[in-house]
């Protein structure tokens, strides 16, 4: 029976890199946000200050692994058998449910996960054991840790609306104070913002990075109670240091406290948040250790050794950190989660990730009525010496290179989060760094009006869905736990083996809906280029656009047609998220039109009209091509009758014709060969006259034999939509014709 254990050591230990790996994609967030949102440094150099931040911060974690081992349940009560069972439930649920908030690329808590994995799994192991004693569950208590539980429920509300409130309030003062031009600003002005920044940066790196260190445990005694002394002279300190480096070495302190900055939130996410990934494992190690020196059964050797303090091997702290760093530069899923962030924080406009809802209208009319009523009150003269301070100038380069926000907010994201950490941590307060640094970026992002009345309900929205995931995360993550822990007990053996496969299963997954997620972001930005500034440029990449959307459309044409003469429900649900991604590329390109137009030349607006027409004749093709499909898909998955031998004989001729004339345009735009567009013009009207002959003979027979009213109905807009699509293709190349003529002619 040893040998099971054995295995589920070595099955923990595996699931412990993985969990690492999902862990790091999921937190990394919270400290690189900042650097990589302003561009203060290039990226490799911001890997480097939170690589070099983890791995010290790894070594230093020994001291918060007791966590893991009695800060949920109470392990006396628990046999060895029953401890394997909770550990191996939350290692299993963890990895699972990060990677899933990796893949949909939301930042959550892995603190909140692994505390309420630990709590769900212990739960449900204690209730069988109450009930197989005949015991009353009123004695829970007894078994688990319940004020814990409600402590991370109060400190996720805490953490959303005191750091998002601090994060606002300072974010306005410091840019009432700072304005957008503060590089101009007079040099004792930057030596007093990164003299405060870096005192309170400094502290944050001992109270909340180095806390459990022996070289804490030696300055704690002189710290104590000589708070305010100490940030007094620190910041003393670091205002002369900072105009030595303004002032003597001619370098930007913003761009010093940013990245000091970052290697303070990596230090501190590694130095307390490596526990949720390797604690449970360690403690499971342990547990095995002790049951094997004892020689008692794994049924009645009761884990009380989990309750001592126990130093956690210095390799193993230094193997993890290693771990860390390396999915820190390798992993997609980190800058999957960052996309997110920055999304909602960014300064400029841009395509918006999250859509409106009830709420976040709810919220923004409200605040616009507010606002009103406000400015009603304060001076116009006043109002005006305000909005000057917060005009942002217009960034001239590519939209690709402008920073999602200035070095200002970039400071104050990192000061405040460190600041409040800090604060929660020395007051012996539950918080999450995911939440505090989060809020903290949605509140100097409110603050600096980049929610104007263009984003703000589609902002809003977004910061209210992560929030709702964040307390899906406790649930979801208890309920989880507590199911993994009842099938292992209930299945043992066979359980354990098949969970396994499971988690194999989900997570290669999983990893390919990201790759495929990732594909067609790649797509996306294939076509939107930013350097588009003359008339032929615009033709040529017009052109590109429309093969590649004749191209998939004529494909996306003949999936349908194949899919409803052998009702292949599977087949034709793929060509419905073909044309869904169709529409997202299209629309991305829409939303894209506003820079498109704004970077071309002064000898090429003309092709500004050209490029929107263009893009509306696109719009008006996949319209039709989405109807065809979403109809088609809506006719078989209703179970409605089948299309007869003769309709589905008649589809397929006019498919043919469609295939030819399409493949055609694909070759005429992919060569630059636009003299055969009149070839391609003439085959217009054979097509169109095929499809005027189809829908008369289906007139016919349902004059004399057809009786589906469904059927007809499907047939008729099949036939009707073909010949919109047809239509828009063509009006597409009568305009590209026409333009590119008058261009050869100037």
């Amino acid at each position: 029976m040893e040998q099971i254990y054995v295995i589920m050591l070595v099955a923990l230990g595996i699931l412990a890199i993985i969990d690492l790996a999902v862990g790091v994609s999921n937190d990394a967030v919270n400290f690189l946000n900042s650097a990589i949102g302003s561009k203060a440094v290039s990226l490799r150099t911001i890997l480097i200050v939170a690589s070099i931040g983890i791995a010290v911060g790894a070594v230093f974690s020994s001291g918060m692994m007791e966590v893991a081992r009695k800060g949920i349940f109470m392990p006396s009560e628990f046999y060895f058998n029953e401890i394997m069972i909770i550990f191996m439930a939350v290692m299993i649920t963890d990895i699972l449910l990060l990677d899933f908030f990796n893949t949909l690329g939301m930042p959550t808590s892995t603190t909140v996960s692994v505390v309420f994995e630990l709590l769900g799994s212990a739960v449900v192991i204690s209730v069988i054991k109450i009930l197989n004693n005949g015991d009353s569950l009123g004695i829970i208590g007894k078994y688990i840790n319940t004020e814990k539980a409600t402590e991370i429920i109060i400190g996720i509300l805490l953490s959303v609306v005191i750091s998002f409130s601090i994060g606002a309030i300072v974010q306005y003062i410091s840019r009432l104070l700072l304005t957008f031009n503060y590089e101009k600003k007079a040099k004792w002005v930057g030596a007093v913002f990164g003299g405060i920044a870096l005192a309170a940066i400094s502290y944050f790196i001992i109270i909340k990075g180095l806390k459990g260190t022996e070289f804490y445990g030696k300055i704690k005694p002189i710290i104590k109670d000589k708070t305010f002394l100490v940030l007094l002279v620190s910041a003393a300190f670091w205002t002369l240091f900072s105009f030595v480096i303004i002032q003597g070495f001619k370098k930007n302190i913003y761009k010093l406290v940013i990245i000091v900055g970052t290697f303070a939130l990596a230090l501190a996410f590694a130095g307390n948040d490596l526990v949720n990934f390797i604690g449970v494992p360690i403690a499971a190690w342990q547990s095995y250790g002790a049951w094997v020196d004892s020689g008692a059964p794994a049924t009645g050797f009761a884990m009380s050794v989990l309750a001592e303090k126990v130093a956690t091997p210095t390799l193993l702290l230094m193997i993890a950190g290693g771990i860390m760093v390396i999915t820190l530069w390798i992993s997609k899923k980190s800058m999957n989660v960052l996309e997110t962030e920055q999304n909602l924080s960014r300064q400029g406009e841009g395509s918006e990730k999250y859509s409106s809802n009830i709420i976040s209208r709810g919220i923004v009319r409200g605040a616009v009525i507010l606002s009103n009523g406000i400015s009603f009150l304060i001076p116009k003269s006043v109002q005006a010496t305000i909005d000057g301070r917060f005009l942002a100038a217009e960034y001239k380069g590519k939209r690709s290179e402008q920073p999602m926000f200035d070095m200002v907010r970039a400071s104050i994201n990192l000061v405040v989060a460190a600041v409040l950490i800090s604060i929660a941590t020395s007051m012996k307060l539950p918080l999450s760094t995911t939440y505090v640094t989060f809020m903290v970026a949605m509140g100097t992002s409110f603050a600096d009006r980049a929610w104007d009345r263009e984003s703000a309900v589609y902002r809003i929205a977004g910061v209210l869905n992560v929030i709702g995931g964040w307390f899906f995360t406790a649930f979801a993550a208890f309920i989880s736990a507590g199911i993994v822990a009842y099938l292992l007990y209930v299945g043992e053996i066979y359980a354990f083996f098949g969970l396994m496969i499971l988690v194999a299963v989900l997570f290669y997954r999983s990893n390919q809906v990201h790759k495929a997620k990732m594909t067609e972001k790649e797509e996306i930005k294939k076509l939107n280029k930013e350097d588009i500034v003359s008339i032929h440029e615009v033709i040529n990449e017009s052109s590109d656009q429309i093969s590649k959307i004749v191209s998939k459309t004529n494909k996306i044409y003949s999936g349908i047609v194949a899919g409803l003469s052998l009702q292949d429900l599977p087949s034709l649900k793929e060509n419905k998220k073909a044309v869904k991604k169709l529409e997202k590329q299209v629309d991305e390109l829409k939303n894209n039109v506003y820079y498109f137009i704004k970077n071309l030349d002064e000898t090429s607006v003309e092709a500004s009209k050209f490029y929107v027409l263009t893009l509306g004749h696109l719009q008006d093709i996949v319209q039709s091509i989405s109807y065809i499909s979403q109809s088609s898909h809506s006719h078989i998955n209703n179970n409605h009758k089948q299309l007869k031998f003769n309709q589905i004989r008649d589809l397929k001729t006019i498919e043919l014709e469609i295939l030819e004339l399409f493949k055609d345009i694909e070759d005429i735009f992919n060569s630059k060969n636009f003299s055969s567009i009149d070839r391609a013009l003439t085959e217009r009207k054979k097509v169109l006259e095929t499809i005027s002959d189809l829908i008369q003979k289906q007139i016919t027979r349902i004059r004399t034999i057809e009786n589906s009213p469904k059927n007809s109905k499907l047939y008729f807009g099949l036939l009707l939509e073909t010949n919109d699509l047809v239509k828009a293709t063509m009006n597409l190349l009568e305009l590209f014709k026409e333009f590119n003529e008058h261009v050869e002619k100037k």
